[in-house]
């Protein structure tokens, strides 16, 4: 029988490369991801033997860029969103411009065309998304400030450049492009009013309507007690509201995906949510990097050295430089500056989307597709490095530079407490690290009990908040002693780690026992590994989630079900 399995030869092949080259990679101390990239490059056109089919490991890997942004958006709320938006939003639109203006000068010097510069300037200055959440993911740094901090920096520049997809094509003629203007197309002030438009009610309508609708729609499926039925209900959220979002809003499927998740959040199920759709997002974020690599023709490498050079000096360093710059301006410390900056220095999928528009537009030249392919890959095999040599960098400045000290321990008006602040907050009380679900919660409490309180957060914006309702609050990361000494961690009388950083963890917990000896230290994990070794430690009192819910389910339940026994007792006797 003759049958088109080109899918199933493409998925086979794909991952088959990819488990054998990754596994290399990783052997050879190099992360995974290169392996993929490589493993692309074998399976692809420019290499002899099998070729897979790119068209179908493209769309195959778009679903794994769905179901990535999906899950971010499960644990990224709008209000995480809007406590970024100070750097993020000028953050993003300046980094992309300075990248923007050095890749249109380089192209200026290579005598490509207005249009040209500009398409491969662009290109240059957008990070990928894919990229820097399995960097993230990785590290543990999803739920930290700096985190965030990346993330919605990442946003931003999606939504500048789904507008740039949109402008592009009534702006080719202007650009020198070959096709004359169109007298009857669309104006360029309407065009982007349009698109502004169409994703302000894209985001209303999923703030609005889905925020009630996809948790309630949720809950009705898990009641079945299916879980094939509960997977299948996630996974359909994800793709197919990314998906309406294209095809009805002209948002792109990672945006769409992405305020899918963030509604989704809202429901009491996130976390079962995140936990199914992870092996699948695990595997068809494999098939992003094997369909990059699949685009790379290895000979550009070998034609064209310098300017290949040229690119991922830009990339790397023009992206990594403009951000730190930015980041610093802000008055963030350097440790957040170093973070991010190795956030952006890579490209990806928007980059390839952009060149290709622009090929096909007739405004960027072959070999600009060939150097920003190249870029990609050299960038996104850099990156994981990059992020590694992140803590050992800050490290080495602040021993050896006067200069590296001043930026890190930069303070905003909230990285310390008021003159004015009542003395029960500095002697005996409880300082509480992160403010997030956990930390409020327990902050609530506190409150109840009239106990006091310290609460030291990342986020200066929330610490802001938090001092204009009369609460006592320091910004800054916990992990550096000067921050529990502003929260008066000597005197205090407990310390209560709510944030699930295992690393962090121990650095704040010797930090307390240093300055504190006899302090009691509260702190919580995810893992049951963890758990079973921070207990052994000694370093205080651990609470595991899944364990401390059960032993309070297990206690309301004896709590209820003893008086019944009771009660049924009395009645046969």
């Amino acid at each position: 029988m003759n049958h088109n399995i080109s899918l199933i030869t493409t998925i086979a092949a794909a991952f088959g490369a990819a488990l054998v080259l990754g596994f290399l990679a990783e052997r050879i101390k190099l992360p995974a991801m290169v392996g993929y990239l490589v493993a692309g490059i074998i399976i692809g056109p420019a290499t002899p033997g099998f070729v897979a089919d790119a068209h179908l490991a493209s769309q195959l890997s778009e679903i794994g860029v769905m179901l990535l942004m999906f899950g971010v958006g499960l644990h990224f709320s709008p209000e995480d969103l809007l406590a970024v938006k100070r750097v993020a939003i000028p953050g993003a639109i300046v980094q992309m411009t300075t990248t923007t203006l050095i890749g249109m000068a380089v192209g200026w010097w290579w005598n490509w065309s207005l249009g040209g510069a500009l398409i491969f300037g662009l290109a240059l200055a957008c990070a990928s998304t894919v990229v820097l959440l399995k960097s993230l993911e990785q590290r543990g740094l999803m739920d930290t400030m700096n985190g965030r901090i990346a993330v919605g920096w990442l946003v931003v520049q999606d939504l500048a450049t789904v507008l740039v997809l949109v402008l592009l094509p009534p702006l080719a003629g202007v650009l020198g492009g070959p096709a004359p203007i169109d007298a009857n197309a669309t104006p360029l002030w309407m065009a982007i009013g349009q698109t502004l438009l169409q994703v302000s009610a894209f985001v209303a309508l999923m703030l609005i309507v889905g925020r009630r609708v996809l948790p309630w729609l949720l809950w009705q499926v898990a009641s079945t007690g299916s879980r094939e039925l509960f997977t299948l209900a996630v996974i359909a959220t994800a793709i197919g509201i990314a998906y309406g979002a294209s095809a009805l809003f002209n948002v792109s499927f990672a945006l769409g995906a992405f305020f899918a998740g963030t509604v989704m959040r809202e429901s009491e199920l996130s976390h079962r949510a995140a936990q199914e759709s992870l092996p699948l997002r695990d595997a068809f974020s494999v098939l992003f990097f094997v369909s990059v690599g699949m685009l790379v023709d290895p000979a550009i490498l070998l034609q064209q050295p310098v300017r290949v050079l040229i690119v991922a000096t830009i990339i790397v360093l023009g992206n990594s430089l403009a951000a730190m710059i930015v980041v610093i301006a802000l008055r963030y410390p350097l440790g957040a500056a170093l973070a991010v900056a190795a956030s952006l220095a890579q490209i990806g999928e928007f980059s390839i989307i952009l060149a290709g528009l622009g090929v096909s537009l007739g405004l960027l030249p072959s070999e600009g597709m060939s150097l920003i392919l190249a870029g990609v890959l050299i960038s996104i095999a850099l990156n994981s490095i990059l992020f590694s040599a992140v803590s050992p960098l800050r490290r080495w400045a602040l021993k050896h530079s006067e200069v590296a000290r001043r930026l890190e321990q930069r303070q905003d008006r909230n990285a310390e407490l008021p003159m004015n602040t009542d003395r029960k907050y500095l002697e005996g009380q409880v300082v509480i690290v992160g403010y997030g679900r956990v930390g409020n919660r327990i902050a609530k409490a506190l409150d109840s009990r009239g106990i006091p309180y310290v609460v030291a957060e990342q986020n200066r914006e929330l610490v802001d908040s938090l001092r204009k309702k009369g609460r006592a609050a320091v910004s800054g990361n916990a992990a550096d002693p000067a921050v529990l000494i502003q929260a008066h961690i000597a005197d205090a009388a407990m310390l209560v780690i709510a944030t699930p950083d295992t690393l962090q963890v121990r650095q704040m917990a010797t930090t307390a026992r240093l300055l504190n000896p006899t302090i009691e230290i509260i702190l919580r994990t995810h893992s049951e590994e963890e758990s079973t070794l921070l207990g052994k430690e000694g370093i205080g009192t651990v609470f595991f989630g899944e364990e401390e819910l059960a032993k309070g389910m297990a206690t309301h339940v004896m709590d209820r079900y003893a008086p019944q026994t009771a009660h049924t007792a009395s009645n046969h006797g």
